[in-house]
């Protein structure tokens, strides 16, 4: 093992109900509060209690936002965490836990239960891991107490010394540990850690909700999509939010409606089997020309699937959503600062179109968190597309770009009518086949032209002339990033799209220039490369594909993308190795 190391990847894994949450939480604060750069995610089972969940903390002196297997410092809290990890368990990986319990020579004995009882209950086990873990490597004894001060400041004096003393306790420990090993890791970064946010995927889609001008949350609970709700929801004083949790999918997705069509700006948050029951509700929006922003946060399927795991297997779902021909956005945020300025862009999006906007998102991207710089918020005030009506206003007059001026009710001297059945000018139920009928659908569709001509370009990651393109988009984008850099290959960029419908117009120029394109999607199909090729003709050369609930590790990834780059000849949709 090295001496000295600037990065260190720690997992825990345990039991629902044994504190792997809390240990996760107090390292990560801990860790950025003493300066170093910190990302976290989590694999949990969908369970109360009972399997085995684990999180995967990198500290690091460079930001890093991407999951690695790589595992420096593993500390199973059961014994059948080491057997459902032991694919993350490599030769120089460090095992510390209770010897006796956990059965495994490997383990290096610390006995968390014992410093817990001794301080009189065995909950502070969680408290002396998370001590161990930072004895290891050397941080967090002076920023560890204050922020066990702040979190149990309302538990009282004793339960804020015993924490206190338990981290201690196992941060004496983990010195030992790392004395034993000339374990002396330098993981303080050059940039001033202690200032920058600690955000979430869900954090930053509900603050950027926020910052669009989201005035109402509707929702039913689904997770991972639940996280962006619960976030608005201990905003809503601050903001000046309503928040409401439904009944059922269907209405929500009307409220949201309802709340746009008074002149609202309503957001929904779901996942696909909840999103799957809005798709008429998506249909009336579409006829009705009512904006909407949907947050859908992917999970494998079909039906329940794997319900607190991840994948990119909605796309198709969100691009067909709905009977009828309308036109949509569908937004796809591959880091922070992205999900951030995208989730505010989506409003004006929506109301600018009079369309639906869909946020995809999943759940590795909601769930995982590392610092970043302080975000910047758009200083303009914000623009709403809302016309005052006169008494002779015709909610959908035929206009030549396809957009009627949208007045709501109230606003002006107009009657505002809508209704989800074929409509004339002034919104009321028509059956004239030939006549508005026909010209109320190629209304609509002339609005397609404005919605393709505003699409976001996609971005280049790496040479500006290369012979290799990897095409990504969403929550992929770090991993990928990451994995270039461990590869090492020449020539090789990456164009990530931020926006996946419709296509930036410069899809097609990118892609020729290459000698070679790999898609990499966390789905079975390549649902973004088969879109591609559906809007530009241009087929994708390859894939990787991963299917397995998990992300993709950067790691991994990197032996796959030098494998088929490097080879003679790359074998069509290749999978990652725990694709299938």
């Amino acid at each position: 093992m090295p001496n000295k190391i600037s990065e260190i990847s720690l997992v825990i894994a345990g039991e629902a109900g044994q504190g792997v949450q809390s240990i996760e939480v107090t390292l990560v604060n801990v860790i950025k509060q003493s300066g170093c750069n910190v990302f976290a995610t989590k694999e949990y089972m969908s369970r109360v209690r009972g399997g085995i969940n684990s999180t995967q903390i990198r500290v690091s002196k460079r930001r890093r936002a991407s999951y690695v297997e790589k595992t420096d410092i593993f500390i199973p809290l059961e014994k059948q965490a080491i057997d459902r990890l032991s694919d993350r368990i490599q030769k120089n990986t460090m095992i510390i836990g209770e010897a006796e319990k956990l059965g495994d020579s490997r383990v290096m004995d610390v006995d968390f239960t014992k410093i817990a009882t001794e301080l009189g209950n065995a909950i502070y086990r969680s408290m002396a891991a998370a001590g161990c873990a930072c004895g290891i490597i050397g941080i967090g004894l002076e920023k560890a107490p204050d922020y066990i001060k702040k979190v149990f400041a309302q538990k009282g004096d004793a339960v804020i010394k015993s924490n206190i003393a338990a981290f201690l306790a196992g941060y004496d420990e983990g010195r030992k540990i790392a004395a034993s090993k000339k374990y002396r890791p330098e993981l303080k970064s050059d940039i001033a850690v202690e200032k920058e946010l600690l955000l979430s995927g869900a954090d930053a889609v509900a603050i950027g909700a926020i910052a669009g001008g989201c005035d109402s949350v509707f929702a039913y609970p689904m997770t991972p999509a639940t996280g962006v709700f619960t976030a608005l929801a201990e905003y809503q004083h601050k903001a000046g939010i309503a928040v409401e949790q439904a009944e059922d999918e269907p209405g929500v997705i009307n409220m949201a409606l309802g709340a746009w069509y008074a002149g609202g700006r309503a957001l929904v948050s779901t996942s696909g089997g909840g999103f799957a029951l809005m798709t008429e509700g998506i249909s009336m929006a579409g006829i009705t020309e009512t904006p909407v922003v949907v947050h859908l946060a992917q999970r494998p399927g079909p039906a329940t699937g794997l319900p607190t795991r991840t994948e990119q297997g909605d796309l198709n779902l969100a691009l067909y959503a709905g009977h009828g021909v309308f036109p949509r956005i569908i937004l796809a945020p591959g880091n922070t600062r992205q999900a951030f300025e995208l989730a505010a862009v989506a409003f004006d999006l929506a109301d600018r179109f009079q369309a639906p906007v869909f946020i995809l998102t999943d759940q590795y991207f909601v769930d995982t968190y590392y610092n970043v710089p302080m975000l910047k918020v758009n200083a303009e005030p914000l623009q709403k597309y809302i016309v005052e009506t006169a008494e002779d206003y015709k909610r959908y007059a035929l206009a030549k770009d396809g957009f009627s001026p949208r007045g709501v009710p109230g606003f002006g001297k107009g009657t505002v009518c809508s209704d989800s059945d074929e409509h004339d000018e002034s919104g009321r139920i028509t059956e004239d086949l030939r006549g508005i009928s026909l010209a109320m659908k190629n209304k609509r569709m002339r609005k397609f032209a404005a919605v393709q001509q505003a699409a976001l370009p996609p971005e280049l990651y790496g040479p500006r002339k290369y012979r290799n393109l990897i095409v990504t988009w969403g929550s992929t984008l770090n991993g990928v990033l990451e994995a270039l850099e461990l590869s090492g290959l020449g020539e090789t960029a990456l164009l990530h799209f931020h926006q996946v419908y419709p296509l930036h117009k410069d899809t097609e120029k990118y892609l020729k220039k290459a000698e070679k394109t790999i898609a990499v999607e966390n789905n079975q199909t390549a649902q973004f490369a088969a879109l591609i090729k559906a809007e530009t003709g241009m087929e994708i050369n390859d894939s990787i594909l991963r299917y397995d609930g998990f992300p993709f590790a950067a790691d991994a990834l990197a032996a796959e993308l030098k494998k088929l780059f490097c080879s003679k000849s790359a074998n069509r949709n290749s999978r990652s190795n725990r694709g299938e």
